[in-house]
C-alpha cells in the first residue's frame, strides 16, 4: 500500500521535478521552492490524487510532513462522513 507521504513524493518529483532524496517530512516548502502559488496547485494536484474535497479556507502549511497531516486528517474526516474541516486549504504559503 502506497501512503501518503509516497504519493506526495511523486507528485513532486512529477510535476515541480523535485530531487526525492530532498523530500523529507522535515524539508521546508519554501526552501524546496514551493511558494504560496506552488502550495495552491500542488493542493488542486492533492485534492485529483486523493479524492478530498478542500476548502477555501487558509491552513499553515510549512513542511512536508504538515501537508501529509494535512491530507492524512482530511481523508479521516471525509472517509467519516463529516464536511471539510474549515482550514482545509492553504490558500498560500503562510508564516506564524
Amino acid at each position: 500500500m502506497t501512503t501518503t507521504f509516497e504519493n506526495l513524493r511523486a507528485i513532486l518529483v512529477r510535476d515541480y521535478k523535485l530531487d526525492p532524496k530532498l523530500l523529507t517530512l522535515d524539508a521546508e516548502l519554501e526552501a524546496l521552492g514551493i511558494d504560496s502559488l506552488g502550495v495552491a496547485e500542488l493542493l488542486f494536484n492533492v485534492e485529483d490524487q486523493f479524492g478530498i474535497t478542500l476548502s477555501p479556507d487558509a491552513v499553515v502549511l510549512l513542511t512536508l510532513g504538515d501537508v501529509v497531516r494535512f491530507i492524512d486528517d482530511l481523508i479521516a474526516e471525509q472517509s467519516a462522513g463529516k464536511p471539510p474541516n474549515e482550514g482545509a486549504m492553504a490558500a498560500g504559503l503562510q508564516t506564524p
